[in-house]
């Protein structure tokens, strides 16, 4: 399947996009962002992903864009690093599309999906732990903490210790042999989730240590966005969701006054940003109907204030 940018309209409306200003993809991935971005407005894109095949991507879109597109191979917590390698001091706007990409999804040598026999992988770096370290090396209890937490499978134990009990026997080093594991040990139905999906999940989350780097990316956005700049992210499971959503409560316009406080509490920092859309904002059925892999994503937006800025803005 090809790559097809998930939510793009309403990004680049979230995003606001204009010429002169420097806008930051946090995930290239198949540069649907970047593209539709450079091609709205005359302005700049900082074009960032952790996997060097996105970056020979970038760098083949940079091709069309010498003055104004400028890639860097990094993850979200290597952004401050490379705002200092670059020429900007703060952007107009950042964008993280939080979803594995379509090209490693579909790629059976990444080892991300489980319609395809391959390497039990899941690096977006191509370095480090992989999906196969973790399944035949970890003890059982935290096999099934890590499919707890990071899959919400409620089954995680059962799933720990068929997968224990296999390695005993063999290493478990393909897609296929551990999602065939587990589907012979908890069924399902022809027309239900795989029963492996949330394991999948949950082992690429940990492999990439998704969670952290979401948090570390948000914390980027605050730091380097310029007042009236613009976050935008979009999310694919409750995980990233949360995370996102969490964030902005806890930044973003206060609707009542704080009360007095009481002896000893400490007064909240004053918000950094506006909540564009506290709902989210999800696909349409049309997109839906053209894009499957869109059905779960939800867009959050948020404008900078200037610090210390206690009340809204006209964004």
């Amino acid at each position: 399947m090809s790559h097809i940018p998930v939510l793009l309209n309403e990004m680049l409306d979230a995003l606001a996009v204009r010429d002169g200003a420097v806008y930051v993809d946090g995930t290239f991935g198949g540069g649907g962002y970047t593209r539709a971005i450079l091609n709205k407005a005359d302005c700049q894109v900082i074009a960032v992903d952790r996997d060097p095949a996105a970056i020979a991507r970038a760098c083949d879109l940079q091709k069309e864009y010498p003055d104004r597109l400028h890639v860097f191979h990094g993850v979200f917590s290597s952004l401050p690093t490379l705002m200092a390698q670059s020429q900007f001091d703060q952007i107009d706007g950042v964008v993280f599309d939080f979803g594995v990409s379509s090209y490693q999804i579909d790629t059976p040598d990444r080892g991300f999906s489980f319609r395809f026999d391959g390497p039990l992988d899941m690096r977006m770096s191509d370095d480090g732990e992989s999906a196969a370290d973790i399944v035949n090396t970890y003890d059982e209890e935290d096999l099934a903490n890590i499919i707890y937490t990071y899959g919400e499978e409620h089954r995680s134990r059962r799933i720990a210790r068929a997968i224990v009990e296999l390695r005993k026997v063999k290493p478990i080093q393909t897609t296929l042999e551990l999602a065939n594991l587990i589907k012979s040990k908890l069924g399902g139905r022809p027309d239900a989730q795989h029963p492996a999906t949330l394991t999948f999940q949950a082992l690429r989350i940990k492999v990439n240590n998704e969670l952290i780097e979401i948090e570390r990316g948000l914390k980027f956005a605050e730091d380097f966005l310029r007042a009236d700049g613009r976050l935008v992210a979009v999310t694919f499971h409750s995980l990233e969701d949360r995370i996102v959503k969490s964030f902005l409560r806890e930044k973003a316009v206060r609707k009542h006054k704080q009360s007095r406080l009481l002896p000893g509490e400490k007064a909240p920092s004053p918000p950094s940003f506006f909540d564009l859309y506290p709902k989210g904002v999800a696909p349409s059925e049309s997109e839906i109907s053209v894009n499957p892999r869109s059905r779960s994503a939800r867009l959050r937006a948020a404008v900078r204030l200037p610090s210390g800025q206690q009340g809204g803005t006209d964004a």
